[in-house]
């Protein structure tokens, strides 16, 4: 489970307009949501999906195999 420490930036009347929170918290978010993927990462999961929904099991690897 991800604990996330933060800090809270508001305005003058109390409303929230930012947050701050650790570096290694926020590399570890991106990771998660697969925000750091290039786009040929990007592209592949795109056409894994596409393969999925569209049922070509030809694409994929049957796990005996590897």
């Amino acid at each position: 489970m991800l604990t996330l420490h933060k800090k809270l930036i508001v305005d003058d009347q109390g409303n929230p307009t930012d947050v701050i929170i650790p570096w290694a918290e926020f590399l570890e978010i991106s990771e998660l949501l697969a925000l750091d993927l290039d786009e040929a990462a990007i592209y592949d999961l795109d056409q894994a999906k596409a393969d999925r929904i569209n049922r070509n099991n030809e694409a994929y690897i049957k796990l005996d195999d590897i």
